[in-house]
C-alpha cells in the first residue's frame, strides 16, 4: 500500500510535468512570433504577450512538485550531504511534516478567498485585447499547494519506507 501510494503520486506529478514541459516550447514559439510580428510587420498583440505570462505561471506553479520529486530544490543544510540514508530520511520526514505540508496548507487556505473572489466575477485582463481568464491564472496558486502537498506526502512516505527498512520498495 505504501509503495502504491508513492508510485501513484509520483506518476501523477510526472504526468503533469510532462504536459507542462511543453509550455516552455510554446512560450519560445509565441515569443519568437511576437518579436517577428512586432519588428518585422509593426503588429502587436496584448493577448499574445499575456499568454507568455500565463504559460510561465503554469510552468512554475504546476511543475514545482516535480522539482521536489527529483530533489531539485535548493538545500542549505551542509550536514545533510554527510549523513547516511537514514539521517537524510529523518531530515526529509521532519522537514515535510513540520515545514512543507504546513506551508502548503497555509498557501491553500490564504489563497482560497482570493481565488474565489476572482472566479465570482470571472476576472479578466485589465488591458484591452488581453486574455479574460485571470481567474484561471490565479487558480494556479491553490493548485500549486495541492500538487506540492501531494508530492510532500510522497516524500514523507519515502522517508518512512527508508526508516522502517524497506529500501527497495518491496
Amino acid at each position: 500500500m505504501l509503495n502504491k501510494s508513492i508510485d501513484l503520486i509520483d506518476r501523477f506529478n510526472q504526468h503533469i510535468f510532462n504536459t507542462v514541459a511543453w509550455f516552455t516550447a510554446l512560450m519560445v514559439f509565441i515569443m519568437f512570433t511576437i518579436v517577428v510580428l512586432r519588428y518585422g510587420f509593426n503588429l502587436g498583440s496584448i493577448a499574445a504577450q499575456e499568454s507568455i505570462t500565463y504559460l510561465h505561471g503554469g510552468v512554475f506553479m504546476l511543475a514545482i512538485a516535480h522539482t521536489l520529486k527529483i530533489d531539485g530544490h535548493v538545500r542549505v543544510d551542509i550536514l545533510y550531504q554527510r549523513w547516511g540514508e537514514r539521517g537524510r530520511a529523518i531530515v526529509n520526514l521532519l522537514g515535510s511534516l513540520f515545514l512543507l505540508l504546513p506551508v502548503c496548507l497555509f498557501i491553500a487556505y490564504i489563497s482560497w478567498d482570493y481565488v474565489a473572489a476572482s472566479w465570482s466575477y470571472y476576472e479578466g485582463s485589465r488591458e484591452a485585447g488581453g486574455i479574460d481568464a485571470v481567474f484561471i491564472l490565479k487558480s494556479l496558486i491553490p493548485s500549486l499547494a495541492l500538487l506540492l502537498a501531494l508530492q510532500g506526502l510522497s516524500e514523507t512516505l519515502k522517508s518512512v519506507r527508508t526508516l522502517i527498512g524497506d529500501q527497495h520498495g518491496r
